[in-house]
């Protein structure tokens, strides 16, 4: 009797886990390449705010996004969620800003790269 519970159980488990777990497409899904113009845009506030002393003020992030691209934050939400579910494209989306960032670096340093002070110790 054991064996059959046990057996039943081990079906059922397989059953659950093998089910297809994919989010599914919202209907207002955002964009990939506004979705990348977004994830850009707030790396920079964030930035932006951490270089600062507190004495500037900055929009919430949520905010920004209603203002500058007309996008309430469940849709963002929702897009993050839908973006995030294929785990290689949303790398890729993350390496397109990283590039992006790092070209505007570079112009802004006169087309040098930056080059860290390697006479500091890492700290991790």
């Amino acid at each position: 009797m054991k064996k059959i519970v046990l057996f039943i159980l081990a079906l059922l488990f397989f059953t659950i886990s093998c089910k297809d777990t994919t989010v599914k497409k919202p209907k207002n899904l955002i964009e990939r390449k506004k979705m990348v113009d977004i994830i850009y845009d707030l790396a920079l506030l964030e930035a932006a705010k951490s270089q600062t002393s507190g004495t500037l003020s900055y929009p919430k992030p949520i905010e920004f996004i209603k203002n500058k691209y007309k996008v309430d934050s469940l849709t963002f939400a929702q897009s993050t969620q839908y973006y995030a579910s294929d785990i290689k494209d949303y790398k890729k989306m993350y390496n397109e800003v990283k590039e992006r960032l790092n070209a505007n670096t570079i112009k802004l340093n006169g087309g040098k790269p930056l080059v860290p002070n390697t006479d500091q110790p890492i700290v991790k």
